[in-house]
């Protein structure tokens, strides 16, 4: 018998590579209030790292579109033609109703929330992305009904 090349194998080779990807967290979130203010729970603010009472922010839109889908924050260190936040309830505020109106955004009408997310935006500044999108409405309860059954009226007596 001839000596051929020979591909010999390790037990590792034999072992299932089954890699489950693990799951991202779900992004935080805030909602626009139907006056048409921007509400970041005091929880969010907070995992973000922003001081409400000392933050300020330029706030802008994305160039060219007429309806606005994603708002984008990015911290200031002056405080000329910025937004700062306000105390309202258990969370803080950015009061935006004429720019949301402009931008075609029906906060009145409709629940709408948005999702926070992070951007470099230059090399030392880092800006939040807030990407806005109607609640889902709650499913309905299909399970079964809980409680005491209602009386049945009784036609015979």
């Amino acid at each position: 018998m001839k000596l051929k090349a020979i591909k010999f194998f390790s037990p590792e080779e034999n072992v299932e590579k089954t890699q489950k990807a693990p799951k991202a967290a779900p992004l935080p979130e805030g909602y626009i209030s139907n006056s048409g203010k921007l509400v970041f729970p005091a929880a969010v603010l907070g995992d973000q790292g922003i001081d409400p009472e000392s933050t300020n922010f330029k706030i802008g839109t994305q160039e060219g579109k007429r309806k606005i889908k994603s708002i984008y924050l990015v911290p200031a260190a002056s405080s000329d033609q910025t937004f700062s936040f306000e105390k309202s309830g258990r969370g803080h505020v950015i009061p935006l109703t004429t720019i949301l109106k402009k931008g075609g955004i029906n906060f009145d009408g409709e629940k709408l929330i948005f999702k926070i997310s992070t951007f470099d935006f230059d090399q030392a500044t880092k800006g939040y992305e807030l990407a806005i999108e109607t609640q889902a409405p709650k499913p309905e309860y299909t399970g079964k009904p809980r409680g005491r059954k209602p009386k049945a009226a009784v036609d015979g007596e």
